[in-house]
């Protein structure tokens, strides 16, 4: 009979254990694409230096505040103003190739511009040591 109770005793810890760590990773995911919609949005507004800005300081140690406008001014100028955008995933990480190792969520957009029907557009917020969670990538594709 000990036998069984132990065994009932460790499912039910285990499971408390996945349960809590589903939940933190749906809390991550939830904070990290309310971040990366509220940055999206200096990008929909042309807000391109505000972008750069509020964005993570991995992402402005690789790329400068001329460099961000410029490849904005010749990526979505051409794509037209926003239609739509659908969260498609978003997925709670602690290792991405060519960063150091942290707490990310790759977020993936489906995204409809005046000229373009259909695109992916993938934003990847991280932590930061302040505890907050900003954009340390932009893809569209």
């Amino acid at each position: 009979m000990k036998t069984s109770l132990g065994s009932v005793l460790a499912g039910i810890v285990l499971t408390i254990v996945v349960v809590a760590i589903v939940h933190a990773d749906q809390s991550a995911e939830k904070a990290a694409q309310k971040a990366a919609e509220s940055w999206l949005s200096l990008i929909d507004s042309g807000e391109y230096s505000e972008s750069w800005n509020e964005a993570a300081q991995i992402f402005k140690q690789k790329v400068s505040l001329q460099q961000w406008k410029s490849a904005l001014e010749s990526v979505r100028i051409p794509l037209g103003k926003l239609k739509s955008r659908r969260l498609k995933t978003a997925t709670y990480t602690e290792t991405l190739p060519g960063v150091p190792d942290g707490r990310y969520v790759v977020i993936q957009y489906e995204t409809t511009f005046g000229k373009k029907k259909s695109a992916i557009e993938t934003v990847t917020p991280m932590i930061e040591k302040d505890g907050q969670w900003r954009v340390s990538g932009y893809f569209i594709r």
